[in-house]
């Protein structure tokens, strides 16, 4: 009889008990998910910015290889039409046809991207119509401030120091120019917004070797 009032007064948890024991649960339960969101959050951030470096080292690569062919235009205009810190026209056999298109790289800051037109000559002597015109996004989630600009222009007498030509600047003159793309695909998140440059000599231009 002792061991079975005994038993009775022992047996279970308290309400208490049960509530302090449901407490502990949320609170490791909470825990977990938050570092479960957390580890994921992690693994998009670090495979878009994997993806990004990619993008950008594509986009750079290929602005340049395009750049660098820069020469006069079909209708006999100088190689570089137009020069800004957020556009660049030029002529170039882009698509290797022995026809120089225009092609105009620009930023357009609405929409956080890099955009390039290319207009195919027609006739003899050339012409380039905007009827002939197609325009492609090569690059989102550009971030540039007024303090990067995209494009940078230099002369002969740059050796690989110095400061860029002020604008407005004479077309004439630009023998090197420097592209710098920051890229941040989420500005409410890290990691911080990161700038890609490359330097591209215009070697049909050069005049300083």
């Amino acid at each position: 009889m002792k061991y079975k009032q005994y038993y009775n007064k022992n047996y279970g948890m308290t309400l208490v008990e049960v509530l302090v024991a449901l407490a502990i649960f949320v609170v490791i339960m909470g825990a977990v998910i938050t570092f479960q969101i957390n580890v994921f959050s992690y693994e998009r951030t670090a495979s878009g910015s994997f993806i990004t470096v990619q993008d950008a080292q594509t986009i750079l690569k290929v602005m340049g290889k395009e750049l660098r062919m820069a020469s006069q235009g079909g209708d006999g205009s100088y190689a570089i039409q137009g020069a800004s810190t957020s556009t660049v026209t030029f002529f170039a056999d882009i698509n290797n046809d022995n026809k120089k298109e225009k092609v105009k790289y620009y930023f357009s800051k609405s929409t956080s991207s890099i955009l390039k037109t290319t207009t195919l000559p027609t006739g003899s002597p050339a012409t380039y119509s905007n009827i002939n015109t197609s325009t492609t996004t090569i690059m989102v989630n550009v971030r540039n401030a007024t303090s990067t600009p995209m494009f940078e222009y230099f002369d002969s007498d740059y050796n690989g120091s110095g400061i860029a030509l002020t604008q407005p600047v004479v077309n004439t003159s630009i023998r090197l120019i420097r592209v710098n793309i920051t890229l941040d695909t989420d500005p409410n998140k890290l990691p911080e917004p990161r700038t890609y440059s490359t330097q591209i000599t215009l070697r049909n231009l050069k005049d300083n070797l």
